[in-house]
């Protein structure tokens, strides 16, 4: 039965050109025009009627007195990028089930922030997660870690609002490059003049679109392909449920390099990157924020199950008639908008509906970069070479983040000509972000680790995994899970399904064959091991240079700078609470 419908659509769709099926009409524009409205109208409360105090607390942190809900919805919705709705489900229909267990180590990620990162931060009365880098290690680490969290942005920031745009174009026909342009402007618009409040009420306005729209299409192409069961046997057959217990390091995804990978980038990600730092402390205790982060763990795992789950359905709705080999979508990221109009694309307003999700997902996570980054950039580059006043400062701030609107625009030009976003994304990931988890967790766990120690660390990380990535570039060839066109009608069954060769649009990685097995190779690794080898690179040399190198005559360890798991074990002479002797003996003069 499930053959025949996907002949019959295709069929239908015979003299459309590839790519054009997923259409707009008048209520799909009014949709989207109301959901990027309310946007705008949230910067515009909170920047002219709602105003705060004009001070880089009220406008980077609402003046620490952020709401716990609101937060975690916050911090879901920036996890859900555009690169999570568009790419996440193409994964999932061209790879297999193993990717999930990305969303599954969040059981593991929310405990290590509640009790191993996160307290350090409030009892430390720290705003800015470098800041701790400094005061546990020394100046020149904080520095060097803002540099990075910098350069990580300054690729992921075009790549974020990329992806919706490309869909829009896809159902529109407008130019790519034009929507870009305006969204990137509504968003800077909200941002600048709204601060960390706007960006957490879109958020949890963007959120709740997300949400609807992912459950959605879940369930309408759970109907669609004739049950729940049935998806299952489909994909079952199909081996996209098939996990991976493999320890093969060159494999592209396994339960292992997963898990592992995803446990340390959602630890980086999460908490120990400013973007979402900024929202975590800007509530009023360390019981809220834990709180908000269990909150946050529920919300995540729940939208990322369906996420993952739509890419399973998408399989078994065109498994024996794949829009890629017949023609009518050219690449694999461009999956997810053909199967939502193929399955709810007959309901009213739905198109819309979802293109204003994957725009609230890209909204989401660029406006909190963007404002947690001008934070840092000023705090850190700018301050300590100006006479700094909360005006200035604030109006700096809100320039950079107009700023780095029009660098999304231009950035989109160069994104534009990738192929595989996801590997893209995890590729620049894997240079940063084990580097970074890797520092923090060495100032909060290693006792003996010191200053010229982690910097030696990070270094070395980041020089290793940059030449890794670098060189492996267009080296590794992933071949996807067998698909057919054997349903397709006779006119659109023009290939063969012969992955050995198959198009670089659909594997995204190369344009060679698979090299001749000549060993293991370091340039063979797999990216979902980037992360976690630039982790272990920073703790091996981070510790080793710890016990090699003397510290610096002028470093002395707090004991509150470490973890509360690690303080009970660590032995420290606290400080004096009585008054000294010296000065009980003084009696104050007499009037």
């Amino acid at each position: 039965m499930s053959s025949l419908s996907n002949a019959t659509v295709l069929a239908t769709a015979a003299t459309v050109v590839p790519d054009s099926q997923f259409v707009f009409n008048g209520t799909d524009y009014g949709v989207f025009a109301l959901v990027l409205s309310i946007s705008a109208a949230i910067g515009v409360y909170f920047g002219f009627f709602a105003k705060g105090e004009d001070t880089t607390e009220e406008y980077l942190m609402g003046g620490k007195r952020m709401k716990t809900i609101p937060i975690a919805i916050s911090l879901v919705a920036s996890q859900l990028s555009a690169i999570s709705i568009m790419t996440i489900p193409a994964e999932m229909y061209a790879y297999g089930i193993n990717w999930f267990f990305n969303v599954v180590c969040m059981v593991v990620v929310v405990p290590l922030l509640n009790y191993v990162v996160i307290p350090v931060f409030y009892n430390n009365n720290i705003t800015n997660c470098y800041e701790y880098l400094e005061m546990r290690f020394s100046r020149k680490v904080r520095v060097l870690q803002t540099f990075i969290f910098i350069m990580t942005m300054f690729f992921m920031l075009p790549i974020f609002i990329f992806l919706p745009s490309l869909a829009f174009a896809q159902v529109t026909g407008f130019n790519v490059h034009l929507i870009n342009s305006v969204v990137c402007g509504i968003c800077v618009f909200y941002t600048m003049f709204g601060g960390i409040k706007a960006v957490v009420w879109t958020d949890v306005i963007q959120a709740a679109i997300m949400v609807a729209s992912v459950v959605l299409v879940g369930v309408m192409g759970v109907q669609r392909v004739g049950g729940f069961f049935e998806v299952l046997r489909i994909a079952g057959e199909g081996g996209r449920l098939d996990i991976n217990y493999t320890f093969d390091l060159t494999t592209r995804s396994t339960i292992w390099n997963t898990f592992i990978s995803a446990t340390m980038m959602w630890s980086g990600y999460v908490g120990l990157n400013q973007s979402c730092v900024q929202r975590i402390v800007s509530l009023p205790s360390l019981a809220h924020a834990r709180r908000s982060l269990v909150l946050f763990g529920f919300g995540f795992i729940l939208i990322m199950f369906f996420n993952c789950f739509t890419g399973i359905v998408m399989y078994s709705r065109f498994h024996d008639c794949d829009p890629l080999e017949s023609g009518h979508v050219s690449k694999v990221d461009k999956m997810v908008p053909y199967f939502v109009q193929d399955t709810v694309g007959n309901l009213w307003g739905m198109p819309g509906v979802f293109i204003s999700c994957v725009f609230s997902a890209a909204l989401s996570t660029l406006s909190a970069s963007i404002n947690s980054l001008g934070g840092v950039v000023y705090f850190d580059y700018i301050k300590p070479y100006i006479r700094h006043t909360e005006h200035r400062a604030n109006v700096i701030m809100k320039s950079f983040v107009f700023f780095s609107g029009i660098y999304c625009i231009l950035g989109g030009l160069v994104v534009e000509n990738f192929n595989s976003i996801l590997q893209v994304i995890y590729s620049i990931g894997g240079i940063s972000y084990g580097s970074t988890c890797g520092v923090f967790m060495l100032g909060m766990l290693v006792p003996k680790a010191h200053g010229k120690a982690a910097l030696i660390g990070v270094l070395g990380s980041i020089a290793c995994m940059a030449t890794i990535v670098t060189l492996s570039w267009r080296r590794n060839h992933y071949d996807p899970l067998p698909m057919s066109t054997s349903a397709c009608p006779a006119s659109l069954n023009v290939t063969t399904t012969d992955f050995s060769t198959a198009s670089p649009l659909i594997l995204g990685s190369t344009t060679e064959a698979p090299v001749v097995d000549k060993g293991f190779s370091l340039l063979d690794l797999s990216f979902n091991w980037y992360t976690v080898a630039g982790f272990v690179i920073t703790w091996i040399l981070g510790i080793a240079m710890s016990f090699i190198l003397k510290a610096g005559t002028d470093y002395k360890l707090d004991p509150k700078f470490l973890s509360p798991v690690v303080q009970p074990f660590v032995h420290y002479k606290l400080t004096p609470s009585e008054e000294p002797e010296q000065f009980k003996l003084e009696k104050p003069e007499k009037v």
